[in-house]
């Protein structure tokens, strides 16, 4: 077996922790990226740069000032000891795409964990989905019986609510029946 092989690899959970959701998408940073293929950011980023043909605006888009304000207060980075530039987000197909790009056996290796780790995340959104179905089917059954409920109760709390007393009027008075 050839040493490229025995290299560890990150596992994919790890991977699917590290991928967040920008403008709708989810992606994974450049920073971690790299650092799963093990090569510095720099050097993933000028090898997308040389390379822009092979990115489209759907592989890969820089995250606009904003974004990186509230990444930076989301990683707690501070501005003195953190990055300088703002980083590039990698879709699923922009992360294969570095891989190959950057042609070595460990971009190659961590694509599989890669791709697993947003199937992984796929699958638990449908699963997600699907529960959310399945509330939202209870909840309309509930809430047509919550009227029927709410009127019981008030009946109930009529029937508990104990007659007032006849209150006599202070003084003499010729009715005495009262």
């Amino acid at each position: 077996m050839p040493k490229d092989r025995t290299v560890a690899l990150a596992p994919t959970e790890r991977i699917a922790q590290s991928i967040i959701v920008l403008r709708g998408q989810r992606v994974l940073l450049d920073s971690d990226l790299a650092a799963l293929y093990k090569v510095e950011t720099r050097r993933l980023n000028e090898q997308v740069r040389r390379n822009k043909v092979r990115f489209p605006a759907d592989f890969i888009f820089e995250v606009t000032d904003d974004e990186f304000e509230i990444l930076m207060s989301q990683f707690a980075t501070s501005r003195w000891g953190g990055r300088r530039k703002r980083p590039f987000a990698f879709t699923e197909h922009g992360a294969i795409m570095a891989a190959t790009v950057l042609n070595s056996p460990r971009a190659v290796a961590m694509t599989i964990h890669i791709v697993r780790a947003f199937l992984q995340l796929r699958h638990l959104l449908a699963s997600n989905k699907q529960l959310a179905e399945k509330f939202a089917q209870l909840e309309r059954k509930v809430s047509t019986h919550d009227q029927a409920i709410v009127g019981i109760l008030k009946a109930i709390r009529e029937l508990m609510r104990l007659p007032e007393p006849k209150k006599r009027p202070i003084g003499f008075t010729a009715n005495l029946d009262e």
